[in-house]
This record gives structure tokens, C-alpha cells and sequence, in this order.
């Protein structure tokens, strides 16, 4: 049986953590209906994340399992891209290693694209609140308003919450836009929503339960700025053209799959449209 669903845990010195990370993901693919594979990619840890991960791996049952590894600390952008650029499976989702959104949230975010519905669908914190378990600090949930806030500002994203860690691609038409991306760091869900939305593409936000997890790597003054950075360079790099290539194969991939839907269902084009 072909894979059907494959998972990227990026990760960055979590091998604290990482071991009951992947018990719960193992345990919950390995129930899952269809072929997985499970990819952790160890973005230069300084710890024993790749010999964690390995030793999870040797007891994984049906999920096909293993390890990217690179010495150097690229940053999460690169790592989630890695992943998602070595996946097999037809839809991959990448989930945060400290599955703040629980793995069993993966239907909402899997479902609608493997229905036929839309390309990229991502979890929202923003979308129902009630779904927040714990709560991040005051100033850091004020500071992820104010910077959502601005990415609307600055890129006319109609969505509220472009960071949480938990996205899922339909990587026959998503896979130009993942191989066109440029931010290594975190600002790159910004730029994979950003060209997606630009080239046409089927994109839902939908609300995912979530709790907020001591140990994020994210410093809120230091990185807060740099991801504004990155957002001035992904409209640096719409108005130089970088992402038009990547964008026309991202629609002529999904006219080409709403053709072959077409031809599958023997139905005419216009409801195939409707679906892919």
C-alpha cells in the first residue's frame, strides 16, 4: 500500500522532550487509517536529538521512520522545508516538536485536502480561543497579535494567525512553492502562506485545540524583529519577480490535478474545479 499521510518534526536541541513526542506521534500513526511515514529533521542539535529520535524509531511499528540530520543550525524554515522536500506521501504536515496542537488534531488540517478541497490548510490559535489550554505569557500572546496584525497589514494575508506550528500541503502543487522559499528562520510560514495565496491556491485556516509548552526557542524581542525583517524581504521578493515561476507551476500543477480528477470521476470539469 502507497503512503498516504507523511509527518516532519523539525527539531532544534530537543532531545529532553523529543522522546515522549514521538511515543505520542508513533502511537497515534500507527492507529492512523493508511500508510505514514514520520520524518524528525535535526536542524544541527548540539544534544542527542538524532540518537533520541533513532531509538523512538526502532520501535515504530508500521510507520515508516527516520532521521535528516545536518551539523550546521539552519533555523526552523530550513528544517520544515527539508522535511517537507523528502516526504513521500501525497499530503505532509509538519507539527512543532513540543506538540503544543496534540497529533490527534490531525484530521482538521489533513482531511480537507485529502477530500479534495484545498491545497494548504493550517491550525489557528486565533480562530476560537476556547480551543487554548494553557496559555502563553501575557506579553508573548500580545506580541503574536500585534505581529499577526502587521503581516495583514503588510501582505494582505486574510488570516489571523500565520505562526502556529501545525500546517499541512498538498505537495503536488505546494512543491514549487516549498522549493522557491528563501526565509530559513521563522518567519517562513509568512512566506509559504504568503506565494501560496498569491498563486491561487486553495487555503483554509482552521481553529486547532492548543496549549503553550515551556522551552519555545523563540525569543520575543530578538526574534520578533527579525521576523519583521523577513517580512519586508518576502515583499522584496514578490516585487523582483523571485517566487513567478514558482507560483506558475503551483497553478499549472493544480489545473493538471483538476484535470486528472476530472478524468477519474468522469465528471464534467467545472464540479472537478470545484473540489481540487
Amino acid at each position: 500500500m502507497s503512503l498516504s499521510l507523511s509527518v516532519i518534526i523539525p527539531a532544534y536541541n530537543e532531545a529532553a522532550r523529543l522522546d515522549k513526542t514521538l511515543e505520542k506521534v508513533i502511537a497515534y500513526l500507527n492507529e492512523y487509517d493508511g500508510e505514514t511515514e514520520l520524518i524528525v529533521v535535526d536542524d544541527g542539535s548540539q544534544d542527542r536529538t538524532a540518537e533520541v529520535a533513532r531509538h523512538a524509531f526502532a520501535h515504530a511499528g508500521r510507520v515508516e521512520a527516520r532521521v535528516i540530520r545536518y551539523e550546521q543550525n539552519r533555523g526552523k524554515g530550513y528544517a520544515v522545508r527539508t522535511g517537507l522536500l523528502a516526504a513521500r506521501a501525497p499530503v505532509a504536515l509538519f507539527s512543532d516538536a513540543d506538540l503544543s496542537t496534540p497529533i490527534s488534531e490531525t484530521p482538521k488540517v489533513v482531511a480537507p485536502i485529502q477530500n479534495g478541497d484545498y491545497d494548504l490548510v493550517f491550525g489557528s490559535r486565533a480562530l476560537d480561543r476556547r480551543l487554548i489550554g494553557v496559555r502563553q505569557p501575557w506579553r508573548r500572546e500580545q506580541g503574536g497579535r500585534i505581529f499577526n496584525l502587521i503581516v495583514r497589514l503588510a501582505t494582505g494575508l486574510p488570516f489571523w494567525d500565520t505562526q502556529c506550528g501545525f500546517k499541512a500541503f498538498r505537495m503536488s502543487v505546494c512543491r514549487p512553492i516549498i522549493e522557491a522559499a528563501t526565509v530559513d528562520r521563522f518567519g517562513f510560514d509568512v512566506e509559504l502562506l504568503f506565494v501560496a495565496h498569491r498563486a491561487g491556491l486553495r487555503l483554509l485556516e482552521r481553529a486547532v485545540r492548543w496549549d503553550h509548552n515551556e522551552g519555545s526557542k523563540v525569543n520575543v524581542a530578538r526574534d520578533s524583529l527579525r521576523m519583521l525583517d523577513e517580512v519586508r524581504a518576502i515583499r522584496r521578493n514578490a516585487r523582483a519577480g523571485i517566487y513567478d515561476e514558482a507560483m506558475a507551476r503551483a497553478r499549472a500543477q493544480a489545473a493538471s490535478d483538476r484535470l486528472a480528477l476530472a478524468a477519474l470521476s468522469d465528471v464534467p470539469e467545472e464540479i472537478a474545479n470545484r473540489r481540487i
